[in-house]
């Protein structure tokens, strides 16, 4: 096998003597999705925001690459190409798709000024590559659908060029067209080598979307499985239970 682009290895972390995370191991490898069950306070988002700098490990080692990663902070992360798409998607609901792609970021031409042709360039591009089906460039993003949205984000953390993606419930409340415009998104970045880690708590589509899930309850691994290996009632069970079945088989 080859070298996994993440490898979470014996992570704990505790908020006031709750271990909320309790020596969890977890990989992920290019031009794969792993997706992350459980219920909540489980441990999963935790585990997923120390990878994305948003807490700092109490102990364990992240490696990026076989490469021991130091991730104390965001921007840490942004450093090793890992961006993490919310369920919020953090957009500006009064800027366009270029603007909000670019937030923070912006490019400037010569005379430091921000350079609004290029960005909308830019996006149409990657939305090209992403989306072709996006022609709203020039709309508010609270004109958009909630599908469209999610692309604006994704095109986001691809264009500055990540690697691995985190992704927490991206289908939630959408409906069944715009699931399916997600679902593509998701596996055009696996062909494009992107690793993805998936939070959500639809045990149906982590079955459609990923080729590995991970289970955790109460701050613990339950286990991972691949798809093909287990029935969606194996994953409830692991879920509600905190057995896995194929590991006791």
């Amino acid at each position: 096998m080859a070298t996994p682009l993440v490898e979470l290895e014996n992570i704990s972390i505790a908020f006031g003597g709750v271990r909320a995370v309790d020596d969890v191991s977890l990989n992920l490898h290019a031009g794969e999705v792993v997706g992350l069950l459980g219920h909540n306070g489980a441990g999963k988002s935790t585990l997923i925001k120390i990878l994305s700098g948003a807490y700092a490990r109490d102990s364990g080692t992240i490696r990026i690459d076989g490469q021991e990663a130091e991730i104390r902070s965001p921007a840490d992360a942004r450093r090793y190409n890992i961006e993490t798409i919310y369920q919020t998607l953090a957009l500006a609901d009064n800027l366009d798709a270029p603007a909000n792609l670019f937030l923070g970021r912006e490019l400037t031409n010569r005379f430091g000024l921000v350079d609004d042709a290029r960005m909308e360039a830019e996006t149409r591009r990657i939305m090209a590559r992403l989306n072709p089906n996006f022609k709203k460039i020039n709309e508010p993003v609270s004109a958009l659908s909630g599908g469209q949205r999610q692309s604006v984000a994704i095109a986001r953390a691809v264009y500055f060029n990540a690697r691995i993606l985190i992704m927490d419930e991206p289908t939630a409340a959408l409906g069944v067209h715009e699931t399916k415009m997600v679902a593509d998104l998701i596996q055009e970045l696996k062909a494009q080598g992107l690793g993805i880690f998936l939070i959500s708590h639809d045990t149906r589509e982590m079955m459609d979307l990923c080729d590995r899930v991970s289970v955790m309850k109460n701050g613990k691994m339950v286990g991972t499985e691949r798809v093909e290996d287990v029935t969606e009632d194996d994953i409830l069970s692991m879920i509600i239970l905190g057995k896995n079945p194929k590991a006791a088989a």
